[in-house]
């Protein structure tokens, strides 16, 4: 009984560098809770995401990583663990200025055992007063060393996991997934994550590099290995020396320089082009594509036994339409972010708008997704809100058709551009009437075009007021626009 007791009881994490003062501040809260302590930043942030932290008491003045950065981060990681900061008494504007940044309260050394449980006791209230749609936010935000990525998804439940399991191995990672999913933020995750951390990062687009410059890019050069190798050149692999390589589009090396990258991945050394020396090398490879890469391997595209050395650990991320929980929250995100960065105060997304955007497929997926909502930021009001008609016009036409049965038969290709463009036309203003109830008035507006306009097109399209009678199941009659529409 005594056992279950304790494993309800809050868990308190005491960070300070200096052991007596965590030894002191045990004593005091041992009784009451379950007590963890960290003498680094970095252990701390082991220990809260590795399980549950209620209260931590973090020391201001920290070695390595500062106490305000640590504050930062575990508040960035699970913004409902309450911080309370201890400082010397000579410290405590920097302990009250942390509050700013999240932190619940301070205390100062040296201090009173009833304060600090009284403090420590309001801490563990207000955290367990928090509403709870509050607290289901946790799961928005998945932390990776410095890195952040945000999500709502269960599909990326397994993704996650898997970053953290490999993080913490050497082995190869293969990345797939459409084109804009995000596949260099897993691979930095995964670096961020790892015990390589503190070594350099090096992201490669293979399919930037010209073929003939691939090697020198890769493994360096001597001086004079070509015309123009007036220096000896340190490859990417040689500068990521104790980190990670980072391979984005690897299908686009060549046949002959995969097999060069497969000896380096195998034998762990490289030899420099124009050189006949081996160099060691300790580099960590996480290759990404948006193809299959069995099927090149099938086709005779893509080596076999480089598939295999770098297929160790697959991971693949869904695309964004398989997740259309992100995209609110995705939205929103780059909707601040682009706010900050271009000084604007667009309100936010309306409902309706929204709801187009995660009924649209976002064949460009987080990168397209990022693009619309820069553009709607730059082109957008400050203070007004994203409205459906804000939307640019292919995110409206993808809807807009989708709303319509297709048009099946040969001549659905070939109907010619006049059919087509007037197709379109009728379907979007049909949708349009539905959505403004047929007040013509209101659709003129939401087009952005005169109401004398719309009636013309409405009589050229044979658009008639029973047609959204018949639309919204409401018997109007055989009025036409001429005989019963009201005018102004």
């Amino acid at each position: 009984m005594q056992a279950k007791d304790a494993r309800h009881r809050p868990r308190i994490l005491i960070v300070d560098d200096e052991e007596s003062a965590r030894e002191s501040l045990e004593m005091v809260l041992e009784d009451h809770y379950d007590v963890a302590t960290a003498g680094d930043g970095a252990r701390a942030l082991q220990i809260v995401k590795a399980s549950p932290v209620d209260v931590v008491l973090l020391d201001i003045t920290m070695p390595k990583i500062s106490g305000l950065e640590i504050l930062e981060r575990i508040k960035q990681f699970n913004e409902t663990i309450e911080v309370i900061m201890v400082s010397a008494l000579d410290r405590a504007h920097e302990a009250t200025a942390a509050m700013k940044y999240g932190a619940f309260d301070y205390i100062t050394k040296p201090y009173d055992a009833d304060a600090l449980m009284a403090v420590v006791a309001d801490a563990l209230r207000r955290r367990t007063s928090r509403p709870r749609a509050h607290l289901a936010h946790r799961g928005a935000v998945y932390q990776f060393g410095d890195v952040r990525i945000l999500s709502l998804s269960k599909r990326m439940e397994p993704v996650f996991s898997l970053v953290r399991k490999v993080a913490q191995a050497s082995s190869s990672v293969l990345v797939t997934g459409e084109s804009g999913t995000g596949k260099e933020l897993v691979a930095r995750a995964i670096h961020a994550a790892s015990l390589r951390s503190g070594r350099p990062f090096v992201a490669i687009n293979c399919a930037a590099i010209p073929a003939e410059l691939m090697e020198s890019e890769l493994f360096g050069h001597e001086k004079g290995a070509f015309t123009g190798a007036h220096a000896r050149t340190v490859g990417k692999f040689e500068f990521a020396q104790g980190g990670t390589i980072f391979l984005d589009e690897i299908p686009s090396l060549k046949l002959e320089l995969q097999a060069k990258l497969l000896r380096v991945l195998q034998e762990r050394e490289l030899t420099r082009v124009g050189s006949h020396q081996s160099i060691k090398v300790d580099v960590r490879v996480v290759a990404a594509t948006n193809l299959k890469l069995d099927h090149l391997v099938r086709t005779g595209q893509f080596r076999n036994d480089l598939y295999f050395r770098l297929n160790v650990i697959p991971i693949e991320i869904p695309p964004l339409r398989q997740r259309q929980e992100d995209i609110p929250l995705l939205a929103d995100f780059f909707l601040g972010r682009f706010n900050r960065s271009l000084e604007k105060r667009v309100q936010g997304i309306s409902p309706e708008a929204m709801k187009l955007l995660k009924s649209y497929p976002w064949p460009g997926n987080v990168r397209e997704l990022e693009n619309v909502i820069e553009r709607l930021v730059v082109l957008g009001a400050d203070d007004e809100v994203v409205e459906e008609n804000d939307l640019p016009f292919d995110l409206l036409l993808e809807n807009g058709w989708r709303d319509e049965p297709q048009p099946a038969g040969e001549g659905a290709v070939d109907q010619g551009l006049i059919r087509a463009r007037n197709d379109f036309e009728r379907q979007f203003i049909l949708r349009m009437l539905d959505r403004c109830q047929w007040n013509q008035t209101d659709t003129a507006r939401c087009l952005k075009i005169h109401r004398n306009t719309l009636l013309s097109k409405m009589r050229t399209l044979n658009l008639r007021v029973e047609e959204g009678g018949q639309r919204n199941g409401v018997k109007r009659g055989n009025q036409s626009l001429d005989e019963g529409a009201p005018r102004l």
